[in-house]
């Protein structure tokens, strides 16, 4: 995997990225959090506001095809890719828990998942569960 920017990652509210080749490192670099978290279809579908009907765009960025052009598709990258460098700093020498994680019952969001929690509040809710990975690691 090629190395991101890292001022793609540190300032996700930053203009929409016009580098399709950046775009293309973003798809696989997210592709590749997903796959360590176990994600299904449906769940990578919500972690990026995609509709139910986003097979093949899913399939295409697990190809290395670009992420759309958009600002609420690179804002959620840039949010996933924190809270995925994040888990790996807290959890550096235990895969399981940091791969697990986006997937497990939390008490800090209730019982629900951080998977739940942006299923249901959208890119608020991700925005809450990058903000809590960031307290986790005492940011």
């Amino acid at each position: 995997m090629e190395i991101i920017d890292q001022r793609m990652l540190a300032n996700p509210g930053a203009p929409a990225c016009t580098d399709e080749h950046r775009r293309a490192v973003l798809a696989r670099a997210l592709m590749r959090a997903f796959d360590e978290w176990s994600l299904s279809n449906a769940e990578r579908q919500v972690l990026l506001g995609l509709g139910g009907n986003s097979r093949t765009t899913l399939k295409r960025y697990a190809e290395g095809h670009p992420l759309a052009n958009t600002r609420d598709l690179l804002d959620r990258a840039g949010h996933l890719l924190g809270i995925y460098k994040g888990l790996m700093l807290l959890y550096p020498e235990n895969p399981g828990l940091r791969n697990g994680w986006m997937r497990a019952a939390n008490r800090r969001f209730h019982g629900r998942s951080p998977v739940a929690v942006v299923q249901e509040y959208g890119l608020p809710g991700l925005v809450m569960v990058r903000a809590q990975v960031d307290r986790m690691r005492g940011h």
